[in-house]
């Protein structure tokens, strides 16, 4: 009933939640007394001023605010204390022209300004700290909207904003006490529906502001708090072809000298034509479980009139926990040249920086058999339990005041942010022995399943119940058919943490110098840290003495998730297996350990399973000290206004780490320093009434991640993963941006903008990838020290990359580099406001209709640091063009670009709010953009060396309240309710299939209370 109210209201509206909305203050507006009075729209004060209230006042108030700025802002206002137009920051960030956002497990997490992820936030105007090794601040998963009154996006900062980005400025505000007009009291009690997971979860806010005069002066607080639980479930699956090349028989004589007689013993499924064929399956659920605790508060007091002293508080606890499963079909590439596929499809791969890189025949549809006299342990069935947690505690303290004495306002502040987040994790994979197929011979610890797939609408893959080879059902939930394969204990460590000082000095140069309205000087330091440890331990079992059956530990055993179709209806998929309980393992690891090191020692090899110790390559303790000064002037002549100021950088990185060699751990500290000189200018001209032309040109330096910076190792059991090394040699990168608009205020709360903006950025961050060696086979070297490449990884299961069982293998490396070229990003932003209130003599009730519309368009260009296909890529694009001796080899190279990044980009919001109904409708669209995020631990040696591509998407979000009296207001808001999927792509977009995602629909319904 719920989604039919809210699919109705998308209906009846177009789409996309509203961008802008306001704060408890209710001022006063031009254009209101123009208004007809309707109990949404117009209130009237004791004194007899007309306000506008609801959501036009909302928009009406953030319109204003961005007109008078000194700079290029973007801003959104709750509508009510705490009321944001969504549940999820990211996703109110969603409706700014030029903002986008990437979402995991269809909940926003990553937001993008113009085009990159380079960007700070920060809370009224305080730096956050982030739970990881990043720049950008605290997660938008960290915050509820409930607690933030309204939010600002600076795109072109003035001489005083903090450096550091370079999309923009991302500032959470919470309510100042001082402005409050009448106390505020609210409490919301709500319930959100996830269809996947089929639950509700709870989200309970309240709110509680006032102000009152005493014989000390003016005293105000505002605290607010929120207390949310959520569960958000994607399905994931993944099918690998870029490894699966099959080539023609004539192909195979020519790569291994042979005859066709050989080829024909040899390949018996060998075809006229190469195809790609299937070589891994991987069907992932994630499933992410939130427990979120928010207190804000503020405390003011104004003893006398031109004094204002005031402290902030924000404290965060969250929990994240994920309890994701996998079912993996590996080993499969061991008899790809026995399997024919059913049907093929033609691959077109498009085109690389104008290199055309043809066509190929790819698997659609057709069955995994069994060759046992070939390979009588492949292909195998696996299943994994992901189960770990992001448990994150922050702070953020601010103190300080603003005094005014004759032409001068003095403020200071100091300021503290902290995030401590520790990473529990207890992973484990089971191996399937199927009852009806031998055992390996060579004493492995799988043996050989039959899959059936259908990729024709989507990606879909499971058992093949019609094969000879198949298990039954029971036997696939029969404890004695699974062995323990591998357990990873991890609990990481990360502590972040900023302490800053600021003093900012105006001097009021109003009638005293010629042009120039005021002065603004100022100074900052901050002191930023971030130390990492890696705490882990793994145990890789592949030999079938070392691991332990199912009747061992059966009472850790639960069914796996047997709602695969859930998201689209699909018959194919894997649905009968057996996992470590993931709620056992969360709740319980060390007793979960004990009955898995009791069950080990059942076995022959008695192996066992360490405590978490720290890894000594896993470590670093990074901090960086920064002195900025600034000087702006503040000037206005006639219709023309603006600023122009400079802001000097001076930043010391200290760098500690361990070298490790001949067995020996030394401390090694490595120290760096740089200094940036950026000017900043902003013009504003109001040529004629509610038409406001802004340009302006600034510099902004963005400084590397810590992760990025520092040499430390953290190995993963996989041995197809990339491993991820610093480079301490990264120099910041520095961007030049260029803005203009115009702006035309046609109406109250109306609003048509169009504007362009240029950036030019050196020192461009993009990732290098060093492949490892792999033969013909795809097999890797298991010795160290790597001498074909890569590096050598102690714990990683070598599974399909060896035909050696054990844990040991050299894998890829990806490092991040400067690109040595200027790269480019340019763009247009268009906005609309409009709603029809004015018109109700004429319309009557269609007057509540309003509508909010904005497009982005953006264009990357320069660099030189390209990307080159990965041994995968290269064989198959060589392939295409007939070349299959190795030593003529020609691999691919292309630019690399930016991450998440779409050329276009649209939302449409239509509401309507009267007769104290309010309703919403956000349609959200963006064009496609490559993307690192990947199912299933894919890397870019798996996508054929390139970032995937994630194909184009929209999205409709809608909500519908009712005021019940002026009291009590009830409602019901809706996420993703089209159900729209993810598709991403190999190498372009609409080529290769590689991943799907299936994201969740979610319901949010409750009441809110004002007292």
């Amino acid at each position: 009933m719920t989604a039919g109210l809210l699919a109705t209201t998308a209906a009846i509206a177009l789409a996309s939640p509203a961008l802008a909305q306001d704060e408890g203050p209710i001022e006063e507006n031009e254009g209101a007394t123009d208004a007809i009075a309707d109990d949404n729209f117009i209130n009237q004060t004791d004194d007899g001023v007309i306000v506008v209230t609801g959501i036009r006042s909302a928009l009406q108030s953030a319109l204003n605010e961005e007109r008078n700025a000194g700079s290029l802002v973007e801003v959104i206002q709750a509508e009510d204390i705490g009321k944001l137009p969504d549940q999820n920051l990211a996703e109110v960030l969603e409706n700014i022209p030029g903002v986008q956002i990437t979402r995991r497990a269809g909940v926003g997490s990553g937001v993008q300004i113009r085009g990159t992820n380079d960007n700070r936030t920060e809370i009224n105007g305080v730096s956050t700290v982030g739970s990881g090794q990043g720049r950008g601040g605290i997660n938008f998963e960290d915050v509820n909207a409930a607690i933030i009154s309204s939010l600002e996006v600076i795109k072109a900062p003035e001489a005083g904003t903090i450096e550091g980005s370079v999309g923009g400025t991302i500032n959470l505000r919470t309510i100042r006490p001082l402005d409050i007009v009448d106390r505020v009291a609210t409490v919301r009690v709500q319930g959100e529906y996830s269809e996947l997971s089929d639950s509700i979860t709870p989200r309970i806010a309240a709110s509680f502001g006032d102000n009152w005069e005493t014989g000390l002066g003016d005293i105000g607080i505002v605290i607010a708090g929120s207390y949310t639980e959520q569960e958000a479930t994607s399905f994931r699956p993944r099918v690998d072809r870029d490894g699966g090349l099959v080539e023609n028989r004539d192909a195979v004589v020519i790569r291994n000298g042979g005859t066709p007689e050989d080829v024909a013993t040899r390949r018996p499924a060998a075809q006229d034509f190469d195809f790609l064929g299937i070589q891994f399956l991987n069907q992932e659920l994630e499933n992410f479980e939130y427990t979120t605790i928010n207190v804000a508060g503020t405390l003011e007091w104004s003893p006398v009139d031109n004094l204002r002293l005031f402290f902030d508080g924000f404290y965060n606890d969250q929990e994240r926990r994920q309890d994701s499963s996998r079912v993996q079909g590996s080993g499969v590439s061991s008899v790809l040249n026995f399997n024919v596929p059913d049907s093929f499809e033609t691959v077109d791969f498009g085109s690389l920086d104008g290199v055309d890189l043809g066509s190929i025949q790819a698997a659609l549809t057709g069955t995994i058999q069994p060759f046992l006299d070939r390979d009588d342990d492949d292909p195998n069935l696996r299943f994994s339990s992901d189960t770990g947690a992001r448990l994150t505690e922050s702070q953020l303290y601010r103190l300080g005041g603003e005094l005014e004495f004759g032409r001068f306002t003095l403020f200071a502040e100091a300021a503290y942010s902290t995030a401590d987040t520790r990473n529990p994790n207890l992973s484990t994979t089971l191996n399937f022995i199927n009852p009806v197929t031998p055992v390996d011979g060579g004493g492995g610890n799988d043996n050989a399943v039959p899959f059936r797939y259908d990729l024709s609408d989507g990606l879909a893959f499971g058992l093949d119940f019609d094969s000879p080879f198949a298990p039954s059902v029971a036997q696939l939930l029969d404890p004695a058919n699974v062995v323990l394969d591998a357990i990873n204990v991890g609990a990481d460590e990360t502590e972040n943490s900023e302490t800053a000082f600021r003093i900012d000095l105006t001097y009021d140069a109003y009638d005293v110098l010629p042009f120039v309205t005021s002065i603004d000087v100022g100074a900052r330091f901050n002191d930023r840290s971030s130390k990492f440890q890696d705490i882990g331990s793994n145990l890789g079992l592949s030999r079938l003495d070392d691991s332990p059956r199912g009747t061992a530990f059966a009472d850790l055993l639960v069914p796996g998730p047997d709602n695969f179709d859930a998201a689209d209806g699909r018959e194919l998929a894997f649905r009968n297996f057996l996992l470590i309980d993931p709620d056992r393992s969360f709740n319980d690891p060390e007793g979960t350990l004990d009955i898995l090191q009791a069950a080990l020692a059942t076995v022959p090899g008695m192996r066992t399973i360490d405590d978490p110790t720290p890894n000594p390559a896993g470590f670093y303790d990074i901090s960086e000290k920064t002195i900025a000064a600034y000087g702006q002037l503040n000037f206005e002549l006639g219709p023309v206004r603006g600023n122009a100021g400079l802001r000097f950088v001076d930043t010391t990185i200290d760098s500690l780490g361990n070298n490790i060699g001949d067995d020996r751990i030394t401390r090694v500290l490595s120290t760096g320093s740089y200094q940036e000189w950026l000017p900043r200018v902003n013009l504003i001209v109001e040529p004629i009434e509610d038409v406001v032309l802004r340009a302006s040109y600034t510099e902004d330096i963005n400084r590397p991640d810590f992760n990025a910076l520092s040499t430390s190792v953290v190995f993963g059991t996989s041995s197809q993963a990339a491993i991820a090394i610093g480079n301490p040699a990264l120099e910041p990168e520095t961007v030049q941006s260029y803005d203009a608009s115009i702006d035309w205020y046609f109406a109250p709360s109306a609003l048509v903008s169009v504007g362009v903006f240029h950036k030019e950025r050196s020192n461009l961050f993009v990732s290098q990838l060093e492949e490892a060696f792999r033969d013909g086979r795809g097999f890797g070297d298991i010795t160290p020290p790597c001498e074909g490449g890569g590096i050598f990884n102690p714990v990683a299961d070598r599974n399909i990359s060896s035909d050696v069982p054990g844990n040991g293998i050299c894998v890829d490396v990806v490092t991040t580099i400067n690109d040595t070229a200027t790269t480019t990003q340019s763009g247009v932003e268009v906005s609309f406001q409009y709603d029809l209130s004015s018109f109700e003599d004429s319309i009557g009730f269609a007057s509540g209709f309003g509508v909010i519309a904005n497009y982005t368009y953006q264009d990357f260009g320069g660099g030189e640091a390209v990307q080159t296909s990965a041994s995968r890529g290269t064989d198959v694009f060589n392939a295409i063009n007939g070349i299959y001796d190795d030593a003529n080899f020609v691999p691919v190279t292309a630019v690399q670009g930016l991450l998440d990044f779409s050329p276009h980009a649209y939302n449409v919001t239509l509401f309507y709010e009267k007769y104290g109904l309010s309703a919403r409708a956000r349609y959200t669209w963006r064009d496609a953009f490559r993307t690192l995020d990947t199912a299933g631990g894919a890397s870019l040696n798996s996508t054929l060396g390139f970032p995937v591509v994630t194909a184009a998407r929209g999205q409709l979000n809608a909500s519908l309240s009712y005021d019940v009296s002026d009291f009590l207001t009830v409602g019901v808001e809706g996420v993703n309710l089209t159900g729209s999927d993810i598709f991403q792509y190999c190498v372009n977009d609409d080529a290769l299939l590689c991943f799907q995602g299936l994201p969740d629909r979610r319901v949010t319904f409750g009441a809110t209370l004002n007292f």
